[in-house]
């Protein structure tokens, strides 16, 4: 007798066992046509599995979440499969379904171009439209190695060395194709049905590494209806006209180049606006009760791994060699550093909390594959801080950073933010005893600050747990950006003490704590959330005064100097050029006000203010303008 519990509670006994497909039927009819896999005692499993003892079951339908990441693996399988009909010389290496849609990585001496991958669709569609089955076999290790070398798959073979002897090796195979795969995949490609696309090329180390091959990745997405394909195929290519990259060469803020993978060489008009950005965070720092500091970009060997971070983070860590034979790391992140500072002279439990901020600049590696922009970058400037105080102290200084983070989010215009409370991840310091806690304490924090969140099962930090604060920009595009840390670990590592009540050391609790995490992504996210039209005080050039004609050239000074006492940083454009290119030009630079002087505006000592994204000019006195200008200010 075997005794299932499905998601409703309600219970189903069968005699004899069961296959998920035929446990779908007996629920009912509609449930049978849209399963597509079933999670039995929360692993995800096919159709065809055999449930034979008593279980938790769920039924995983085609529009459900998990129902869209089966088919879009699928969907990698099937890409395989065309890629070998068409290609049979390449090696397939990896497919995995991703956010949005899915990748394969292939081995090919040719590159792809975008007339493969519509050669590529078109065989998919042919592979779906057969409705090939999909069968699991297990098979033997040598079996395996044997099969795979002899097709040339040599990435498989080295896939199949790798995974651990107790582990089973799982094959998938619909027609003639076979893929080393773990699954679960749908009963049949049928199911993937034509709502797909092949999106773009990519290079990708080969295990992200740059000592190994440079592989050709194809990114393709995959939907259940023609409506969530339009609809993302439409916020992709608003994405491209809002590409950072693209919108930061216009504007003339920065640019990259390869002598320096993952890092930013900012222009002048992009520095000043960074500098702006981290003032205003420096303000609102100050006023909420930091103190600021500052700690060496480089630290030795010895206190990482005191800290934990030689042992949990080391491959992602610069390291220098010196001729002295120590070994320095270019600090991956700052709290070390910080705590050093905290434990200069002796703290009393009065002087609690201590607030520490750090525009600290860090230093992590990311394969080059994964080096993206601003987004993903091997330098970069975090706004860290990390709050030195006690366990009563906990629940309330983390609503207050709360508070701070969600209030200047709001400031930047983002008004959706998406809370997750990250617990203990399987690679960590600490005992249990410390992490319970510690994670009590942040999750009575969440609570009591009265936001809604989500549990992100098994994605804290290494040292504590933590909030991830997650924004929805203009497209609907999700960032993660802000964090909150409860820490009980780092203290104890690099002995960190307080003087408590009763004159005894004690260890302080430590929250660290970033507003927008890195101040480079933060601003390729302000860039792509406002098109480039930033707010008026944190755009590149605010004012573009642009004459008509030369020989208003000495009008047109006048204004710049009034308007210089403002602090603004203006234009002033008194190029023989036609006033149409002029606008043009300073439009497509993203400025927000562009005056306007000629032979009217001359006389009657007024400005045409014309504005970005505004249609409807306006004619102005001068001291009128100004004061509209000072408003915007």
């Amino acid at each position: 007798m075997v005794s299932i519990k499905l998601s409703d509670g309600s219970k189903k006994k069968f005699s004899s066992p069961i296959q998920g497909r035929e446990l779908a039927k007996k629920i009912s009819s509609s449930l049978s046509k849209s399963a597509i896999a079933i999670s039995v005692d929360g692993e995800l499993k096919d159709l065809n599995y055999e449930i034979n003892k008593d279980c938790n079951a769920i039924i995983i339908t085609k529009d459900s979440d998990l129902g869209i990441e089966i088919l879009r693996h699928d969907a990698a399988h099937v890409m395989a499969e065309a890629v070998k009909i068409l290609y049979p010389e390449v090696q397939v290496t990896i497919g995995p379904p991703i956010e949005n849609g899915f990748y394969y990585d292939f081995s090919k001496k040719e590159p792809f171009t975008p007339e493969d991958l519509k050669k590529i669709e078109a065989k998919m569609l042919e592979i779906i439209n057969k409705n090939e089955r999909f069968d699991r076999e297990i098979w033997d290790r040598k079996k395996a190695i044997d099969y795979f070398k002899k097709q040339g798959e040599l990435y498989k073979v080295e896939i199949i060395k790798d995974i651990p002897s107790k582990e089973e090796i799982s094959v998938y195979k619909q027609g003639k194709f076979l893929d080393l795969c773990r699954g679960p995949h749908s009963q049949s490609t049928g199911k993937i049905g034509k709502f797909f696309k092949l999106i773009k090329l990519a290079g990708a180390y080969w295990k992200g590494d740059s000592n190994n091959e440079m592989l050709q990745r194809i990114y393709g997405t995959a939907w259940t209806t023609k409506k969530d394909l339009d609809n993302y195929l439409e916020i992709l290519e608003e994405a491209d006209k809002r590409d950072h990259r693209k919108l930061g060469r216009e504007m003339d803020l920065f640019h990259f180049q390869e002598e320096s993978p993952g890092s930013i060489f900012w222009h002048n008009k992009g520095w000043d606006v960074f500098m702006r950005l981290q003032n205003y965070l420096r303000n609102k720092q100050t006023k909420a009760g930091y103190e600021e500091i500052n700690t060496p970009d480089m630290l030795d060997r010895s206190l990482w791994e005191k800290s934990g971070h030689w042992e949990k983070f080391k491959e992602n860590m610069f390291t220098i060699d010196t001729e002295d034979e120590r070994v320095f790391a270019l600090k991956p992140m700052n709290c070390p550093g910080c705590i050093q500072v905290f434990n200069q002279g002796i703290k009393s439990y009065k002087d609690l909390p201590i607030k520490m901020s750090e525009f600290g600049k860090v230093h992590r590696y990311e394969p080059s594959g994964a080096v993206h922009g601003m987004m993903r970058v091997r330098s970069f400037t975090q706004d860290d801080a990390h709050i030195f105080c006690t366990e009563d102290q906990i629940t309330n200084e983390c609503i207050e950073v709360t508070n701070l983070i969600l209030e200047i989010y709001k400031y930047f215009g983002f008004s959706n933010i998406k809370i997750n409370y990250a617990d203990r991840p399987k690679k960590r310091v600490g005992k249990d005893d410390i992490w319970d806690k510690s994670e009590e304490a942040l999750l009575k924090a969440v609570k009591k600050a009265g936001v809604e969140y989500e549990i992100n099962k098994g994605e804290g930090a290494f040292y504590g747990p933590k909030i991830e604060f997650v924004l929805k920009d203009a497209i609907n595009r999700e960032w993660q950006c802000g964090t909150v840390q409860v820490d009980f670990n780092l203290p104890e590592r690099l002995n960190a003490n307080y003087v408590n009540e009763k004159g005894e050391k004690q260890r302080p609790v430590l929250i660290h704590r970033a507003l927008f995490g890195s101040l480079e992504r933060f601003l390729g996210i302000l860039i792509e959330h406002y098109n480039g039209k930033l707010p008026f005080w944190l755009a590149p050039t605010q004012i573009s005064i642009c004459t008509i004609t030369e020989k208003f050239n000495d009008f047109g000074n006048e204004i710049y100097k009034k308007l210089s006492e403002l602090n603004l940083k203006i234009d002033f454009d008194s190029r023989n050029e036609k006033i149409n290119y002029k606008i043009r030009e300073h439009s497509f630079k993203k400025v927000p006000i562009i005056l306007i002087v000629g032979e009217k505006e001359k006389k009657e000592n007024s400005v045409t203010i014309r504005e970005l994204s505004v249609d409807k000019q306006k004619f102005l006195k001068l001291d009128k303008a100004i004061e509209y200008i000072k408003k915007k200010i």
